[in-house]
């Protein structure tokens, strides 16, 4: 019989540890974890992810429906290890069921922890540069996108054009290809505009930012992009938008 020894360990303190960022996202989403592995560095922080119950269509009220199960959700981010922030990964659902209320579950499991959505974190932005007018792209069908026109407006925020792909599934989202995308994005732009907002974590949006920002000479906002941004504490005031000289 083998004799099994004990060895002595030693485990790097805590207080060494990278900041901890917390993500709730859907069920169904294909597209997050591998944005987020380009959008944070390995020596910048630790990415810690739960799964929240979804059921396609993305109508209004399958999006709705998740508020429930948003406290549960949470909970489940690494027990007992403090986390730096919590980003709810749904920019729709963060509209439909309205930011307060997200806010307000998540508080239920971790009170005191800043609490992100891309919604938010789009308006945040927004605001440190100015931008008044926007561009609305989305994958949504049209029931869906008609409260995100809604929200923005009610935040102060001229629509000055919106359009959407009319997709039910967001798994289909997440296969948009690239020039479908660009192309959309660009087919927005007009002198009426100040910024495009590209709503949908799901929506493949991060690989093509930079082309459609250098084709446009204007900021090009993604929700997934910004809510990383929001739960780090870095200022908008310094994105690396830049804005098209006059």
């Amino acid at each position: 019989m083998v004799e099994i020894k004990t060895l002595s360990p030693h485990c790097v303190s805590q207080a060494n540890d990278l900041p901890r960022l917390g993500m709730v996202a859907l069920a169904t989403d294909l597209t997050m974890e591998r944005d987020a592995s380009r959008l944070i560095t390995h020596d910048e922080a630790t990415l810690h992810v739960s799964r929240i119950a979804f059921e396609n269509p993305t109508t209004p009220d399958n999006l709705h429906a998740m508020g429930p199960g948003l406290s549960a959700a949470a909970d489940l981010l690494v027990p007992g290890v403090d986390l730096a922030a919590i980003a709810f990964a749904c920019t729709s659902a963060s509209i439909t069921i309205s930011n307060d209320v997200v806010y307000g579950a998540i508080a239920k499991v971790r009170l005191g922890l800043p609490v992100v959505t891309p919604s938010s974190a789009a308006l945040a932005a927004f605001r440190a540069l100015d931008v008044r007018r926007i561009a609305l792209l989305t994958p949504y069908l049209i029931e869906t996108t008609a409260p995100m026109v809604d929200y923005f407006r009610q935040q102060g925020l001229s629509i000055q054009t919106a359009a959407c792909f009319n997709i039910a599934d967001d798994r289909d989202m997440a296969r948009l290809d690239r020039t479908t995308l660009i192309d959309a994005a660009v087919s927005l732009d007009s002198p009426h505009i100040d910024a495009v907002f590209m709503s949908c974590t799901a929506m493949p949006a991060v690989d093509v930012i930079d082309e459609i920002e250098a084709r446009l000479g204007k900021p090009v906002a993604e929700g997934i992009f910004l809510s990383f941004k929001k739960e780090r504490g870095e200022s908008f005031s310094v994105f690396r938008f830049c804005k098209k000289s006059d």
